[in-house]
C-alpha cells in the first residue's frame, strides 16, 4: 500500500514545464533517490511533497494519519531559540509538553513570582510525559543531537554556522520517527565521519524515505528505489544508484541500436522513393505515406552534456614550497607549521572536521591570507586557479557573457584549438538566451556551473578546489571528475565528498587537533583502511595488554618509551623518503586496479594472463613492504 502518491503534478515557472504530469506513488518501506540535472526540478517536487509549495495541477495524497518531516538544503530556524527548543519546536504534543516543561523549569530557577502555579506545572507536565513516553523521547532527542556534534543545547540558532544549521534539521527530523523523510542534499557541510552516522541510522529507519544528493555513495548505499527527472517527466526505477546506472547504459544502447535501424529503414525507402512509382495502386501510395511518415517523423535528441576543455600554462620546475606555515585565531592553532613541496603530478586532497583549517589552508596556499608565521615561495610559472566555496569572484551585476569575457575572448582548449568565449559557454551548457542574463538571476547551480568556466578559461597549472561538488547534480561532477583525469597541472582539493575524493586523488592530509597534518597515500577509501587497521592494532594491544598483570608493574622508562618514539622528528633524508613512498603506493595501487580490472575481464590471452597474474603477486609484495616502511616513517612528525 502507498504511503504516499502523486497524481499529475504538474509546475510552470516560464514558458516552459518544469513539471509535467509527474506521477507516481511510494510504499512505506520504500527509499527513494530523485536525480536529475540542476534545474530539472528536483527540489520542487520535494517542496511540493512537503506541502511547502503548491503544485499547478494534479495532486499529491498522503495515507491518513502519517508523520512527514522535510530538511531542506537551507534549513532555517526561529530566532532567538536554543538548539533543544528548535528541536522540540514541531506540532508533536510529546515535543511540545517537553519544551513547556523545559520553559517552566527555567522559569522556576529563575525565581517567579508565581512558584506554587509553575512548580504544579512542572508536576503535571512531568507526570503526562511519563505516562506518553516523553522522557525516552527527550533522551532520544539528546542522543541524536550528541551524534551530529550539537554538544551545547542551550546555544542560540542564531550563532549556528551553516553546516550546524543542517545538523539541526537533521536532529528535528529524525527525532520525530516520521513515517515520510524527505532529505534534500543532507551531506552538504557535513562531515564524513557524520554521514558515515547518518548513513548506519538510516539503514535501521523503518519509514518511507525521499532524497535528493550528489554524494554517490551515500545514494548507492542508502536507497533502494530511483526516479529520474528529465524535461519535466520522470521515470522509476526499481534499483539503487549502481543498478540505475547499468540500466541506464543498457537503455543507451538499445536507443542506439534502434536509432542505427531506423536510419537503415529510413535509406531504405529514401531509396524506393526515387525510384518511382511506375503506377498509382493503393498499396504504393500506402508505401508513400508510410515512406514519408517514417522520414518525418520527430527523432530523439539526447540532452546536450558538458564539455570541460581548457588547457593548462606550462609548469616549470620549481611550483609552490611551503615552509611551517602557521595560523593561529585566538587561543586555537588552526595550522601548526604544515611544511610542503608541491611536485609534478600532485594530487591531493585535504580532509578534517568542519572548522578544522581545510579553508584556511588553501587560502594560504592562493596567496589570499597570510600566514601568521612561515614561507610560501611560488614558482614563476604558476597560474592558479582557486575555485572558493563562496564563488566570490562573481559579478552580479554583469551579464553571463560579459564575465567569462573580462578573463578571455577566445579560450585555448585542451584538445589544441580555440573556441570564443560564447562557445566555451556553450559546452558548459549556457544557451545563448542565458549569456545574455544578469548573473543575479542564475540558480545556485548555475553560479557555480559558471564560476567554474571562467575558473578554467584562465589555463591554470595549479587549481585549487574548496568543496567543489557543492550545489552541482552528478552529471556535472561526472563530467568535472573527467576532466581532471586528464589535467596535467597539480590539484589540491577540500572535500567531504567521499567518491569524488576517490576518483580525483593520490594522497590525503588528515588536519588533525591542533593543526598538525598527517599524510596518508592513496584515496579517501584508503585513508579509511588505514585508520581502521590502525584502530584494530591499537585495540588488539590494548586488550593483550590488559591480559598480562606484568604490565601494571612497567617501569616509567618502559611506559614512556613509545611516547619519545612519536615525538622524533624525520631527517631531510626520510622526509624524502616519506614523500617517495607516498608516490610510490600510490602508483602501485593504481596498477594493483588495473590488473584486477583486466584478470577480471580475460580477453583469451593466457600466457598474458599468467604475466599479470606474477605482477600483480609483486605488486601486493611490493605495497606491504612499502606500506611498512611508510607507518615506520609516518610515527615521526
Amino acid at each position: 500500500m502507498n504511503i504516499l502518491s502523486l497524481e499529475a503534478i504538474g509546475k510552470r515557472y516560464s514558458a516552459a514545464p518544469l513539471l509535467e504530469s509527474v506521477t507516481f506513488g511510494l510504499e512505506h518501506d520504500e527509499r527513494m533517490g530523485i536525480i536529475g540535472r540542476n534545474g530539472s526540478g528536483k527540489t520542487t517536487l520535494l517542496r511540493i511533497i512537503a506541502g511547502i509549495e503548491p503544485p499547478d495541477q494534479g495532486r499529491v495524497v498522503l495515507a491518513n494519519h502519517r508523520i512527514i518531516a522535510s530538511v531542506p538544503q537551507n534549513p532555517t530556524f526561529r530566532e532567538g531559540m536554543s538548539v533543544l527548543d528548535a528541536v522540540f519546536d514541531q506540532a508533536d504534543e510529546r515535543l511540545l509538553r517537553l519544551r513547556a516543561y523545559h520553559q517552566a523549569c527555567l522559569a522556576l530557577e529563575q525565581g517567579s513570582d508565581h512558584q506554587e502555579k509553575l512548580l504544579a506545572r512542572v508536576t503535571e507536565l512531568g507526570a503526562e510525559l511519563d505516562l506518553r513516553g516523553g522522557w525516552d523521547l527527550e533522551a532520544c532527542a539528546k542522543s541524536i543531537l550528541h551524534q551530529l556534534g550539537l554538544e551545547d543545547l542551550g546555544k542560540s540558532v542564531d550563532t549556528l554556522s551553516g553546516g550546524q544549521r543542517k545538523r539541526l534539521a537533521l536532529a528535528r527530523a529524525l527525532v520525530i520517527r516520521p513515517d515520510l523523510l524527505i532529505l534534500d542534499e543532507p551531506t552538504n557541510h557535513l562531515d564524513p565521519d557524520v554521514i558515515t552516522w547518518l548513513e548506519e541510522y538510516l539503514e535501521y529507519y523503518s519509514g518511507a524515505l525521499l532524497l535528493v544528493t550528489h554524494d554517490r555513495y551515500f545514494l548507492d548505499r542508502v536507497v533502494n528505489r530511483m526516479l529520474e527527472i528529465e524535461k519535466g517527466r520522470v521515470q522509476r526505477f526499481e534499483a539503487n544508484y549502481t543498478r540505475y546506472l547499468e540500466i541506464k547504459e543498457q537503455q543507451s544502447l538499445q536507443r542506439e541500436s534502434e536509432a542505427v535501424k531506423r536510419e537503415g529503414l529510413i535509406r531504405r525507402e529514401l531509396a524506393w522513393l526515387r525510384q518511382g512509382a511506375k503506377a498509382r495502386s493503393t498499396k504504393q501510395k500506402a508505401h508513400v505515406d508510410r515512406a514519408t511518415a517514417l522520414i518525418s517523423a520527430p527523432r530523439d535528441r539526447p540532452e546536450r552534456e558538458l564539455e570541460m576543455s581548457s588547457a593548462s600554462s606550462r609548469l616549470g620546475n620549481k611550483i609552490i614550497e611551503l615552509t611551517n606555515l602557521t595560523k593561529t585565531y585566538g587561543n586555537r592553532t588552526i595550522i601548526d607549521r604544515f611544511s610542503y613541496r608541491l611536485k609534478h603530478g600532485d594530487r591531493i586532497g585535504i580532509i578534517g572536521p568542519n572548522g578544522s583549517g581545510k579553508t584556511t589552508l588553501l587560502e594560504m596556499v592562493a596567496g589570499r591570507l597570510a600566514p601568521d608565521a612561515g614561507q610560501r615561495d611560488v614558482g614563476q610559472t604558476v597560474v592558479i586557479g582557486y575555485y572558493d566555496q563562496e564563488s566570490r569572484a562573481l559579478e552580479n551585476e554583469l551579464r553571463v557573457i560579459d564575465y567569462v569575457r573580462k578573463t578571455a575572448e577566445h579560450v585555448n582548449t585542451g584538445e589544441g584549438g580555440t573556441v570564443s568565449a560564447g562557445q566555451m559557454l556553450e559546452r558548459f551548457l549556457f544557451s545563448p538566451t542565458q549569456q545574455s542574463a544578469y548573473i543575479s538571476t542564475l540558480s545556485g547551480g548555475e553560479r557555480r556551473r559558471l564560476y567554474l568556466a571562467r575558473l578554467l578559461m584562465g589555463a591554470p597549472n595549479v587549481l585549487l578546489l574548496d568543496e567543489p561538488t557543492n550545489d552541482f547534480d552528478i552529471v556535472t561532477l561526472m563530467a568535472l571528475e573527467a576532466w581532471l583525469d586528464v589535467y596535467s597541472g597539480c590539484l589540491l582539493v577540500a572535500s567531504h565528498d567521499r567518491y569524488f575524493l576517490d576518483r580525483t586523488v593520490t594522497q590525503l592530509f588528515h588536519i588533525e587537533s591542533g593543526g598538525h597534518l598527517r599524510g596518508y597515500p592513496g584515496n579517501y577509501t584508503t585513508y579509511l583502511e588505514m585508520r581502521r587497521s590502525v584502530e584494530t592494532t591499537a585495540l588488539e594491544t590494548g586488550a593483550t595488554k590488559s591480559a598480562k598483570p606484568s604490565d601494571s608493574a612497567a617501569t616509567p622508562a618502559t611506559s614512556a618509551a613509545p611516547q619519545k618514539s612519536r615525538s622524533q622528528k624525520r631527517t631531510f633524508k626520510e622526509q624524502r623518503e616519506y614523500e617517495d613512498l607516498e608516490k610510490r603506493i600510490a602508483a602501485a595501487e593504481s596498477r594493483k586496479a588495473q590488473i584486477e580490472n583486466l584478470l577480471a575481464n580475460p580477453n583469451g590471452d593466457f600466457s598474458a594472463l599468467a604475466t599479470l597474474a606474477q605482477e600483480l603477486h609483486d605488486l601486493n609484495g611490493q605495497i606491504d613492504r612499502e606500506m611498512n616502511r611508510w607507518a615506520e616513517l609516518a610515527e615521526k612528525e
